[in-house]
C-alpha cells in the first residue's frame, strides 16, 4: 500500500496548516485555546490517525503532536460498536465515528456540540456532507465530515465466476461459494441484507435499510440466517479479512476498499475485484466528534482543523482508499484520478448509497403508523444469527 502514500512532498504544506492551527498547543482547561500545551487522545478507525506505528512512513499524527504541542495518543477500533463504548468511558477526546455510533452518542450526551466558527476547515467541505442525519440533530453540529466510501462487494476472479453484479453471489442459499464467503461482523450488516431485500422483494416495501418494521426486519434476519451456513468467517478486523483473501480461504463478501487495495498491491494474493452490485450498497460517512467532558477542547478542535485539511485529507484518502471531504485534496494526491474513481464531487453517486445510521423506533423513513426495530434489537438479532 506504499503507493498510496506521499508524505515527503506535502511536508511543507503541512507546516503550514500546523502553523495556522498554532504551535503553542491548548489549555487542558480552555476551550478557545492558549499559551498551555494539552494533551489529546484519539479514538479512530485503523488509517484515519496514523502515528508511525504501522509504517514509518505514515505519521500525519506526529507532525501534528510537533507543532501544535498537543501530546497525542491513538486508539483504533474495529466496529462502531466498539466505538461508541469506548467514547462513552470519556477517556478519549475525539472520535472518528460513523452513522451506527454517532446517534448513539449524541443520544448518550457523550458528544459535545460543535461550534463551526472554530473549524476552518468547514466552508472547504463539500456541502453534501454536511447537515446529515448522522452528523447534525435539531440543526446542531455533532460531527465534522472526514471521508465517506462503499462497503463493496469483493470477489476473486479466477474462484468467482462468472463475475457478480448482485449482492446474491453473498446471499444465495445455494451458494457454490460455502465456505468461502465473508460478511462484516456487526449488527449494521443487517441493513445489507434489507438493502438486497429492496430491490429483490419489493412486496417488503423496503424503502430506507435503517427503517424496518417487523415484517421487514424478519425478512432480513432469515435472509442472515440462511446466509450463515455459508460463512467462511465474518471479519471486522480489515486486516485479517485482507489476509485470507490474500491466502484464498476466503473469495468474495463485503469489503472495504482500503482491504482490496492491500490485497491488489500483495504480489502473491489472487487477483481480486471489488465492486457496487446493481442493487446498490450500503456505506459510511465519517465525521470527527467532541466528547462533551473533554478537558482538552483546545487540542480537540486543532486537531479537526488539521485532519480535514486539505494535505492531509489528501494523505488518508489516499491510504485509505475513500473520497476526502475537502475536495482541495484532489489536487494533492499522487494519484490524480482518486478524486474521479472515489466520486468525491458526485452527489449523485452518493446519494444513492445507503449510509450507516442508528435505527430508531421512530421510522426514519417518514412513517408514523408504525414502529420500526431499535438498534437494540438489531443488536439482539445480529447475536442470535451468529448463533444459529
Amino acid at each position: 500500500m506504499q503507493r498510496f502514500v506521499r508524505i515527503g512532498a506535502l511536508v511543507g504544506a503541512l507546516v503550514f496548516v500546523l502553523a495556522a492551527c498554532g504551535s503553542s498547543g491548548g489549555s487542558k482547561s480552555s476551550s478557545d485555546g492558549g499559551s498551555k500545551s494539552g494533551s489529546l487522545s484519539i479514538l479512530a478507525w485503523p488509517g484515519y490517525a496514523e502515528d508511525g506505528s504501522t509504517s514509518k512512513d505514515l505519521n500525519w499524527v506526529g507532525p501534528f503532536e510537533k507543532q501544535s504541542g498537543c501530546k497525542t495518543s491513538v486508539k483504533t477500533f474495529g466496529t462502531s460498536d466498539e466505538a461508541f463504548q469506548l467514547f462513552e468511558t470519556g477517556q478519549y477526546d475525539v472520535v472518528s465515528a460513523s452513522g451506527d455510533s454517532s446517534l448513539r452518542s449524541v443520544a448518550n450526551g457523550d458528544a459535545e456540540v460543535i461550534d463551526t466558527a472554530k473549524v476552518t476547515t468547514y466552508d472547504q467541505l463539500t456541502p453534501f456532507l454536511r447537515g446529515k442525519r448522522w452528523n447534525t440533530v435539531d440543526g446542531k453540529v455533532y460531527g465534522v465530515p472526514h471521508g465517506w466510501g462503499a462497503n463493496q462487494l469483493m470477489y476473486n476472479e479466477s474462484a468467482v465466476t462468472p463475475a457478480p453484479d448482485s449482492w446474491g453471489t453473498v446471499f444465495a442459499a445455494d451458494s457454490p461459494y460455502k465456505g468461502k464467503l465473508t460478511a462484516y461482523d456487526s449488527p449494521i450488516y443487517i441493513a445489507d441484507a434489507a438493502l438486497y431485500l429492496s430491490k429483490t422483494q419489493p412486496d417488503l416495501e423496503i424503502t430506507d435499510p435503517y427503517a424496518l418494521d417487523q415484517d421487514q426486519f424478519d425478512a432480513a434476519v432469515n435472509l442472515l440466517k440462511q446466509q450463515k451456513p455459508n460463512i467462511g468467517e465474518y471479519w471486522s478486523d480489515y486486516l485479517k479479512e485482507q489476509e485470507a483473501f490474500t491466502k484464498g480461504s476466503l473469495v468474495a463478501g463485503t469489503a472495504w476498499q482500503i482491504t482490496t487495495n492491500g490485497v491488489q498491491a500483495d504480489t502473491a494474493s489472487p487477483a481480486v475485484k471489488a465492486v457496487i452490485p446493481k442493487e446498490g450498497a450500503t456505506a459510511w460517512s465519517d465525521s470527527w466528534m467532541i466528547h462533551s467532558g473533554t478537558e482538552n477542547s483546545a487540542c480537540a478542535y486543532k486537531w479537526i482543523n488539521y485532519i480535514t485539511s486539505a494535505p492531509v485529507q489528501a494523505q488518508v484518502a489516499e491510504y485509505f482508499g475513500e473520497a476526502p471531504a475537502n475536495l482541495g485534496a484532489c489536487t494533492l494526491t499522487t494519484d490524480k484520478n482518486l478524486c474521479t474513481t472515489f466520486h468525491a464531487d458526485d452527489q449523485a453517486f452518493y446519494d444513492q448509497l445507503s449510509y450507516w445510521t442508528t435505527p430508531t423506533t421512530k421510522c426514519l423513513d417518514g412513517r408514523t403508523d408504525v414502529e420500526c426495530k431499535a438498534y437494540k434489537d438489531w443488536t439482539a438479532a445480529w447475536d442470535e444469527i451468529k448463533g444459529s
